[in-house]
């Protein structure tokens, strides 16, 4: 039988079971339900000023799934996660309501771009979108946390245009232009509303005819919104550009560098790596990490300061994750680093040493696997 009761925090111990998820102001999930308190848990609770908590003890319900027990941490660890602990930046939130509006929106717009309404609903979508960066003022993404559809053109759609605003919100631009690359990236796809159905929901790779008709797609998106007076020529450029290559080997027009417009170099990475990460009926989704490697392999096709601005936006080990060093010990991550997304600053829970893989160069051979 389970008993459920209130404990103060100060009078937590190691090895109690917590009874409700411990969530950040962003509703991320720090401790889960079930977890087997460790001290650097319970001196993290401290730190974000909970005063108690619920605890159970009893036998539980062999049919409910059992969160895994926190790893433990040695005093030393204990003590240097204390220490050097910094939050992540702030990542972009999408509430429910927000979410429904949205996906709501872009099926309209995919399903009808000759409508009165699709620059009223774009601008209003976008609008969403914006606000919720702004509204906490966010400079990460979380892919995951974006999700608004099972459909994935609706979804590609909708990360597209959120990371891209994070991204040039973080390059420095104006709000006009994060509105308008928000825009771009809502509808850098539209164009494949003019695709054959049949070669758009293959369930397999394309031959390379179909796959000629597909690259047509930019070329048709471009069309629908230079039609719409409403929609300024940047936006439009951009959605032309997007599958354009800093060396020329890029469609539809095969510009190189100097001729690709600055929202399309952003597009252009952003939408890289969200179709890395984003499971097809023919492909599994990459890992963020391989997804992130191949990004930084891409120097020669993609713009160099986009891709500074998009990893500088990406948070791949957030703070308080726990990850396996190559070493072989396992670690809690205490800072990420934008410069080096893929090198954390992490303790060992059992060493309580201090890895700065970023920066120290007797950490250059430890990964975090």
């Amino acid at each position: 039988m389970i008993k459920r009761y209130f404990v103060r925090t100060r009078s937590l111990q190691e090895g109690m079971r917590i009874d409700q998820n411990i969530k950040d102001r962003l509703d991320r999930v720090l401790i889960a339900k079930g977890t087997h308190l460790a001290g650097y848990q319970i001196e993290a609770l401290e730190r974000m000023g909970v005063n108690g908590v619920y605890i159970s003890e009893g036998e539980e319900d062999p049919e409910i799934p059992k969160e895994p027990e926190a790893e433990p941490a040695s005093a030393t660890a204990r003590n240097n996660i204390s220490k050097l602990r910094t939050e992540d930046p702030v990542k972009v939130k999408l509430s429910e309501s927000i979410k429904k509006r949205v996906s709501e929106g872009i099926q309209f717009l995919y399903n009808d771009t000759d409508s009165p309404d699709f620059t009223s609903t774009s601008a209003n979508i976008t609008g969403n979108l914006l606000k919720a960066i702004e509204d906490n003022a966010a400079i990460a993404v979380d892919i995951t946390a974006l999700k608004v559809s099972d459909e994935y053109t609706f979804k590609h759609s909708v990360d597209v245009a959120t990371m891209s605003m994070i991204v040039a919100k973080k390059m420095g631009m104006s709000h006009q232009d994060v509105y308008n690359i928000g825009i771009a990236g809502l509808l850098h796809d539209m164009g494949k509303s003019k695709i054959p159905l049949e070669i758009l929901n293959k369930p397999a790779r394309l031959t390379d005819e179909e796959f000629e008709v597909m690259k047509k797609h930019s070329v048709y998106g471009y069309q629908i919104l230079k039609e719409k007076e409403e929609f300024s020529l940047p936006i439009a450029i951009a959605v032309l550009q997007h599958h354009e290559k800093m060396n020329g080997k890029g469609y539809p027009l095969g510009v190189t560098a100097e001729k690709i417009s600055p929202y399309a170099k952003i597009l252009s990475v952003v939408d890289v790596y969200d179709a890395l990460v984003t499971e097809r009926p023919y492909k599994k989704g990459m890992s963020q990490r391989d997804a992130i490697e191949i990004i930084m392999s891409m120097t020669g096709e993609l713009d160099i300061n986009a891709m500074r601005g998009f990893l500088g936006s990406v948070i791949l080990y957030p703070v308080d994750s726990v990850v396996q060093l190559s070493n072989g010990e396992k670690a809690c991550v205490v800072e990420n680093h934008s410069e080096a997304v893929l090198r954390p600053t992490v303790v060992g829970l059992e060493s309580g040493r201090v890895y700065e893989l970023a920066d120290d160069l007797e950490c250059a051979s430890i990964l975090i696997i």
